[in-house]
């Protein structure tokens, strides 16, 4: 991702400080593979982007039953 701001003071004041700073930016994440890239989704609205990056079938946890066995417990 990459972005740019623009100051939002106009040229005729003096800026002591600012909490948001100018200039443009990027990130970049790093996914790993158990996830699913096909289903990728992003949105922004009110300067918040929003990703949703769901984990692939693959790597969700799974169950699996156990059955008991037919051995008889042995006492000593």
């Amino acid at each position: 991702m990459k972005a740019e701001r623009k100051p939002t003071y106009g040229d005729d004041t003096d800026t002591v400080i600012t909490e948001r700073p100018a200039g443009t930016f990027s990130r970049q994440l790093f996914l790993g593979e158990t996830l699913d890239t096909e289903k990728i989704g992003a949105s922004h609205d009110a300067g918040v982007l929003k990703l949703r990056i769901p984990i692939s079938e693959q790597a969700k946890p799974r169950k699996i039953a156990v059955s008991g066995g037919d051995r008889k417990e042995r006492n000593g």
